[in-house]
């Protein structure tokens, strides 16, 4: 296969780390996207060369902010070149219920989990439209498409993942450039799992296939996305939760 360049934002949580893994495995050169504050390159890159991926590129950014996203596609595209693949999965959760929501809890979901689509498609789109090749991967939430108490801030934006994703697909389809959204139901991450145990139970207990997802199972469906034989999908939306929410 032809090797592609695949930028992935928030990759050193848990689902980023799968998602990394997963497109490497399948022979793409991973850049690995983290943030200043939040997260430990050289930590990870230690948990990755350990688990036998030696090859990640890491570049650092703040998906909440343009100009850093201009620089840190800058900085990927001096190391890698081009960049053909780009998986918006970087989100934050601030849960209140509504009521109890203040403005800075919605602004920094809304621009975290949604801005940020803007701030990082617009460095690639147009670059990948003129190649006539690309695929945008936006990671949204089973929450995004049913909504969930709690979490009015998360769902509107992953909502608005899945009518950016939509939107954008139909302006690049005839560019050979293609825009899909993948919806996660719970996933078995690092921090799900260090839920308390009756907590985690009843979660699991709400999940038809009475399990959490593995993370390389969303992992796997970016491979997809990403591959040559996703070519004619543009503007869909991958439900993979268990079967706990039918659209």
């Amino acid at each position: 296969m032809t090797q592609r360049v695949a930028l992935v934002t928030g990759a050193m949580g848990g689902l980023g780390t799968a998602i990394c893994q997963e497109l490497a495995k399948a022979g793409h050169r991973v850049v690995a996207a983290y943030h200043p504050e939040f997260d430990k390159p050289d930590e990870w890159g230690r948990e990755m060369a350990a688990a036998g991926f030696n090859d990640f590129i890491t570049v650092c950014g703040d998906v909440a902010d343009f100009a850093s996203c201009a620089a840190m596609v800058a900085d990927a595209e001096a190391k890698t070149g081009a960049i053909d693949i780009l998986v918006n999965n970087a989100g934050i959760t601030r849960d209140r219920l509504f009521a109890k929501l203040d403005p800075a809890q919605w602004d920094a979901v809304i621009t975290t989990n949604l801005t940020s689509l803007f701030n990082m498609s617009k460095q690639v789109s147009s670059k990948m439209a003129a190649r006539g090749w690309g695929r945008i991967i936006n990671i949204s939430s089973v929450n995004g498409v049913k909504g969930q108490a709690g979490q009015t801030n998360y769902a509107a934006a992953k909502a608005g993942v899945i009518g950016f994703s939509k939107a954008l697909a139909a302006e690049l389809a005839a560019r050979g450039v293609t825009v899909n959204a993948i919806a996660p139901g719970y996933v078995a991450t690092k921090m799900v799992m260090a839920i308390k145990p009756e907590i985690l139970q009843g979660i699991i207990d709400s999940v038809p296939m009475k399990r959490l997802a593995r993370p390389e199972e969303i992992g796997g469906a970016c491979v997809y996305l990403a591959s040559e034989l996703a070519g004619f999908m543009t503007g869909a939306t991958l439900n993979i939760n268990g079967g706990l929410y039918y659209q």
